[in-house]
């Protein structure tokens, strides 16, 4: 179900929330936390919204989405004004949707706007999605916020807003790009366990434009200690790992367009294990499992823009 308020408030907002959840029955109970989410843009917002979808399934919460470039005011309303639109039921997964196309300056002071709509005694987590803010942490979102989640591949130039988020990282900092590579962090510390003491070098193979590969290599420098290389290639994501051992080599390798990737040791027989790409909605599933700091992820983030 779906609801437009035109020319509203975010107390009236608040208000038929409560009636809509009286009325139809929804149960507002077992939400664990509020999602607010900055989308530049209609196309970002839904996007966000089909992923908190999918997110709610194992963390049902108040998400709200504020478009930071809306559509103009609906006919006849005034130019600094705030429309908005509830989501229940089908329309929201196990949440509650609330989108704020805020207006000229009633869109000035974010905090204020949606701080009506927030439930209580629960966690807050901030996530932005097309731009990305320099400093998460010192937005009037962020601030309010335990947990702050970017996604630096909408944001134009990922290796400088890479840079950018390791000046300014805070506890509670993340990055998407960071849950992208669980399931290649997972894989390598299973081959190599054991085996560390031996990593002479590593070369890691993708897309340099991607701040996955980056943070990858930060995330092995700091894990190994030894020099991590990267080389471009034209698959979208990182299509392969070669590890020097000394007396053997390790090779893992996930062609583009791949769901899985070939393992590949000195004298050895080849293995094939399950790497699928992850979706925006695995990665901010994961990453709303956890709202306390990641130091791992700082630590890979501050090795990732030294080299």
């Amino acid at each position: 179900m779906r609801l437009q308020l035109n020319s509203t408030t975010s107390s009236a907002i608040a208000a038929e929330l409560v009636r809509v959840r009286e009325e139809g029955g929804v149960v507002a109970l077992g939400r664990v936390l509020t999602l607010i989410v900055m989308a530049h843009g209609e196309q970002h917002a839904e996007a966000a919204i089909a992923a908190s979808n999918e997110a709610s399934r194992e963390h049902p919460s108040r998400v709200i989405v504020v478009d930071t470039d809306p559509p103009p005011p609906s006919d006849g309303a005034a130019p600094d004004s705030l429309d908005a639109e509830i989501r229940v039921g089908a329309d929201a997964g196990a949440s509650e949707v609330v989108v704020l196309r805020p207006h000229g300056k009633a869109g000035a002071e974010l905090d204020t706007l949606v701080a009506p709509l927030l439930l209580p005694d629960t966690p807050i987590v901030a996530a932005w999605v097309g731009r990305t803010p320099q400093n998460p942490a010192q937005e009037p979102v962020g601030r309010m916020a335990s947990r702050r989640i970017t996604d630096i591949i909408g944001a134009g130039n990922a290796a400088e807003s890479l840079r950018h988020l390791a000046a300014n990282y805070r506890p509670g900092d993340t990055d998407l790009a960071w849950a992208r590579i669980t399931l290649w962090r997972a894989l390598l510390a299973s081959v190599l366990d054991g085996k560390t003491d031996k990593v002479r070098s590593v070369e890691i193979e993708g897309d340099l434009s991607r701040p996955s590969v980056d943070l990858m290599a930060g995330w092995l420098r700091v894990a190994l200690g030894v020099t991590v290389t990267t080389r471009h290639s034209d698959a979208p994501q990182i299509e392969s790992v070669r590890v020097d051992l000394g007396d053997e080599e390790l090779y893992i390798h996930r062609p583009k367009g791949a769901t899985a990737a070939t393992i590949h040791r000195t004298g050895r027989r080849e293995q094939l294990t399950n790497l699928p790409v992850r979706q925006v909605s695995d990665c901010l599933m994961e990453d709303l499992r956890r709202l306390d700091a990641d130091e791992v992820y700082a630590r890979a983030l501050a090795a990732a823009v030294r080299s």
